[in-house]
């Protein structure tokens, strides 16, 4: 699925619910979108995926709502890994604050080390 099939649905809601402008910036779309189908092809962790969301945030391929769509992906992929809901939750907070760059050291680590125990 390309860029546009996981994060135009994200950003267009989010854009919808806040009456922003909903749009590509000229600057990193093109980036993103090439990282992003590039990558999409190959088998990842989840860690390795979170990553490639935070890589795709920074590029800042929308005119609005970046971070939130990039963490909204995140979090749909790990729920659909069907994991106990305590460690979803757990999964899906921090995942979201490492897509958003907000996260600590010892968030990245917590969550580098759930990701080693899931296989």
């Amino acid at each position: 699925m390309g860029l546009g099939g996981l994060a135009k649905p994200a950003t267009l809601q989010l854009c919808n619910d806040k009456h922003a402008h909903h749009g590509p910036t000229s600057d990193g779309h093109a980036a993103c979108r090439e990282l992003w189908e590039t990558a999409r092809t190959q088998s990842m962790t989840l860690d390795e995926m979170v990553h490639l969301c935070r890589k795709c945030h920074r590029l800042a391929p929308f005119t609005n709502y970046n971070g939130n769509t990039f963490a909204a992906i995140a979090r749909t992929l790990i729920d659909g890994l069907e994991l106990p809901r305590e460690k979803s939750a757990v999964a899906r907070s921090l995942a979201g604050h490492i897509v958003a760059g907000v996260a600590s050291d010892e968030e990245v680590w917590a969550f580098e080390k759930f990701c080693a125990s899931i296989g």
